[in-house]
Parts: structure tokens; C-alpha cells; sequence
């Protein structure tokens, strides 16, 4: 039997002990436990605590350290992080020695870390060193312990249940080489028989590319690309607490939504373009190359085949989602562009130099808008950069809403006409609209309060009352 290698993310893996009845073990007989490969995610909330909060900005231990170069402000959060730890597996594991187990783990990745903060600290007090030199280093050490914990957690309490569970570190703790992505997978892999053991891999890998510097909080959906295309499984799934369903069931409500079933990578990367995560775009790259397909499953729902996306796509004709989000209008208005070149590319060095994700762009004669996602802030450091290189343009940003309406291939419907329509019958007034030729994505630009009200009139118009449509029926044959 061919393997498959499958990721959990950090809320499924804080239902550790509900994945033992439905994802690890349930109803399986011993041999169908074997043959998959599970690369985990840290639990819930951890990874925020360690670094910072992925939505809030809210400091952890590696904010606060990068912000405070004397004070022991990260000492606390470090401690405050280990207590968390220690209540979560206290919490999934039953043994008593289990727990010791974990707890001496937890132990000593938080001390060895503690002790590696107080040295940076201590050459810092010298002007002859430079912390921020060792700053992603500090990154990609604290960013490891979450999913070793994680990984070494769920190994004890498989193992408790009879399971030959093996815990594969990535992490590269303690160890003084520095291999490639591809030789650590390689090296940890070896010497392991999927038919007879289950390995729960860490989803961080310490490598000389530094996942961390490339990926930022994206790095354990690349580690489970790259373990699945060098090891051939027959399949790489991602496994979620929701199913990838044709909107977020909080707007549109759960019993109006629709597993989409069937997709191409092309939607998976507007997807990850609007801040979707169903998969990295990087990932989605790896997987495509090797030709391996994904697919998206509902982790408490074993027995339903989840979402399948590959290169033969959805089918025509079918709106697969409709989601938005709120995104600044960044618009340079200059008369003088016309017939010039180099417009653009200051733009575009000024948002790269920033780090602002352009999510789409319109440009016409004189006037180019990008839709961005990125704090305001940031935002008015690039149209300062801009006015200092075009000091007579008119710059501009305001916030709007983006929602897309996006399928395999949308050329047999007029999903932008429909869509305009179905707006202004519900009295919301579309300030932009606009439609690639490859017809995978449609974009309405709105006011910003209004994105939910076009999210679930869009669904309704594009998904609800397509089902309802009578089918066309068949030409008929000459006679």
C-alpha cells in the first residue's frame, strides 16, 4: 500500500484526544493505521505566544526580546508559555508518567531557550556585538518548539494506545548541522517502515534555507509539501476542523454552504491570494511539480473524501466559492504618465520595499490602483516614497472590500453581469468590478461595511440559485 502524508493544523491538534476516535485510530483496523505520515502543527495559540499573535500583533516572546534589549519582559512570556504547555498536554494525557515525560520535555526546550536569550542579552551589553544579526535565528529557534512539543505530545499518547508511534524532530535541536530542507527530510525519513510505524513529524524544520526568513508562519504546510513529494506519497491531505466549502459558514450560515469536492490549484492560489490558507501558494507549487494531489478533509469526518485538488480541476460552469476581505485602495494619479515608463516599477519597489501584499491591481492611461493588505501605517510610507520620486501625482488610499467569486473555469456563466445585478437588487452599490481572461475570479470592490451583506447576496445569486436552475437541456440531433 502506497503512503499518504497528511498535516493537521494547531485547532484540530488542541482536539488530540477527539483525533483518536475519528483520525488516528477510530474504527481502523491495526493495518490501516499505518501507511500515512502525520507532519503536526504546534497547538492552538502556542506559536502566538512564542513569537507574536498571528492576527493582533499582541507581543510573545520573540516580540517582546526583539523590543526590549535589557528588560526581562520576555522571561515572563517565556515562562507564561511553558505553563500553557504543560496544562495543554496535562489536559490530553492520561498517564501520570506520560505527563512527567512531557512535562521534563517542555523543560528543557524552554530552559535551553531561556539560556540562549540570557547569552544573546549578555553580548549585547557590548557594543562590539549585534543582536539583530542573530534575530531570525532567535525566530526559528522559538518557532520549532511549538510543533515539537505538539509532535512529541501526540507520539506519547498514540503510543499509550498501542500505536507504534514515532516522533521524527525537525527542529534541529541541539544539533550542529546545518543540512538542506531536502537532507533533513531525507536523513530523519531513513530507516523508517511506514507499513509498521506511524511517524508524527514536526511541521518546523531548522535547514540552511530558514524556513522563517521565506515563509514566515507558512512554513509547516511547505515541510508537509516537501515531505510528500520527496517520500512519493500517493497522496498529501491537509486536515481541517471545517470542510472547504463554498463560503465561511458564519456569514452565510452552515446550511447554506456547499463542499466544493472537486478543484484546481488554480482556485487553491486565489485562495492563499486572499488570505484563505487552504493551502501555501509554495506548498501548491511543490505538490504540482511532483505530482502529487491534495486533498482537503474535515479531521472529524474521516469518512468523507473532503475536497480533492488537482490539475484536472472543478467542474465548468460552477461559482466554487464566493469570500472577501478588506483590502486599501492605493491609487497614483498622475496626468503626466501617459506614454511614460517607470510609473510602475517605482510602485512596485516601494511596496516591496515595505512588504505590502498586492492582492490585485487596474491601471488605465494616467491612474494605477493596487488593492492591498497591509496596515495603514505601512501603506502611508510608500505614498511617501512615492511623492518624494513624483512630487506632482495625486496618491491616494481608502479602505474597501474585495469579494471574489471564484471557480475552475467560470466562462460558461456571466458571473460579472449576475453579479452586478444581484448587488444592486439588494441595494449595494459596487464602486469597481473586474474579471481576468482565464475566468477563474471575478472582484467586486465595495464599501467596506459591506462585505458579509455581498458575501451571502453573491452566494445566494451564484451558488443557492444556480443548484435550483433547471438543467439545459441536450441539442437535439440532426436528422
Amino acid at each position: 500500500m502506497t503512503h499518504t502524508v497528511e498535516k493537521i493544523g494547531g485547532t484540530c491538534m488542541s482536539r488530540a484526544r477527539e483525533l483518536l476516535d475519528t483520525l488516528y485510530v477510530g474504527n481502523r483496523d491495526q493495518g490501516a493505521i499505518y501507511n500515512r505520515v502525520f507532519v503536526v502543527s504546534a497547538f492552538g495559540g502556542i506559536t502566538n505566544m512564542l513569537l507574536e499573535h498571528k492576527k493582533t500583533g499582541s507581543p510573545g516572546v520573540y516580540a517582546r526580546f526583539a523590543n526590549d534589549d535589557s528588560g526581562a519582559g520576555w522571561g515572563d512570556a517565556l515562562r507564561d508559555t511553558a505553563a500553557r504547555m504543560c496544562e495543554i498536554h496535562g489536559d490530553i494525557l492520561d498517564h501520570d508518567g506520560d505527563r512527567d515525560r512531557a512535562d521534563a520535555f517542555v523543560r528543557d526546550r524552554i530552559e535551553g531557550a531561556r539560556a540562549c536569550l540570557l547569552d544573546l542579552q549578555r553580548l549585547g551589553s557590548y557594543g562590539h556585538f549585534r543582536i539583530d544579526q542573530q534575530m531570525q535565528t532567535v525566530r526559528e529557534l522559538l518557532s520549532g518548539m511549538g510543533e515539537a512539543h505538539s509532535a512529541f505530545v501526540t507520539a506519547l499518547l498514540l503510543q499509550r494506545q498501542g500505536v507504534n508511534a514515532r516522533f521524527v524532530d525537525l527542529s534541529g535541536w541541539r544539533d550542529d548541522s546545518n543540512p538542506s530542507l531536502s537532507d533533513r527530510l531525507n536523513n530523519a525519513m531513513e530507516g523508517i517502515d511506514f507499513a509498521s510505524e506511524l511517524p508524527i513529524v514536526t511541521g518546523y524544520a531548522h535547514c540552511a534555507e530558514g524556513l522563517m526568513r521565506e515563509y514566515d508562519r507558512g512554513y509547516s504546510e511547505v515541510v508537509f509539501a516537501h515531505l510528500a513529494a520527496q517520500t512519493g506519497a500517493a497522496e498529501a491531505i491537509i486536515h481541517k476542523e471545517f470542510h472547504l466549502s463554498s463560503a465561511d459558514p458564519k456569514i452565510v450560515g452552515e446550511e447554506n454552504t456547499r463542499k466544493i469536492g472537486r478543484t484546481s490549484y488554480d482556485v487553491a492560489d486565489q485562495l492563499s491570494n486572499l488570505g484563505m490558507e487552504a493551502i501555501h501558494p509554495n506548498a501548491a507549487r511543490v505538490l504540482r511539480r511532483a505530482d502529487v494531489p491534495l486533498r482537503v478533509k474535515h479531521a472529524f469526518e474521516p469518512e468523507d473524501p473532503g475536497t480533492l485538488i488537482g490539475p484536472d480541476g472543478g467542474s465548468a460552469g460552477r461559482v466554487e466559492m464566493v469570500t472577501g476581505l478588506g483590502v486599501h485602495a492605493f491609487e497614483v494619479h498622475e496626468p503626466d504618465m501617459v506614454g511614460v515608463k517607470g510609473y510602475d516599477a517605482c510602485i512596485l519597489e516601494a511596496l516591496a520595499r515595505h512588504n505590502i501584499w498586492i492582492v490585485s491591481k487596474h491601471s488605465n492611461a494616467n491612474t494605477i490602483t493596487h488593492y492591498l493588505s497591509g496596515s495603514l501605517k505601512a501603506i502611508r510610507r510608500v505614498e511617501s516614497d512615492i511623492l518624494k520620486t513624483y512630487p506632482n501625482a495625486e496618491v491616494t488610499a481608502r479602505p474597501l472590500a474585495m469579494v471574489s467569486v471564484i471557480g475552475s473555469d467560470l466562462r460558461e456563466i456571466s458571473v460579472l453581469a449576475r453579479g452586478l445585478m444581484a448587488l444592486e437588487d439588494a441595494g449595494i452599490k459596487a464602486l469597481a468590478a473586474q474579471q481576468g481572461l482565464r475566468r477563474v475570479e471575478v472582484q467586486f470592490l465595495l464599501p467596506r461595511d459591506s462585505k458579509n451583506e455581498a458575501i451571502k447576496v453573491l452566494h445566494h445569486a451564484m451558488v443557492t440559485e444556480a443548484e435550483n436552475e433547471p438543467a439545459k437541456a441536450a441539442p437535439r440531433k440532426a436528422a
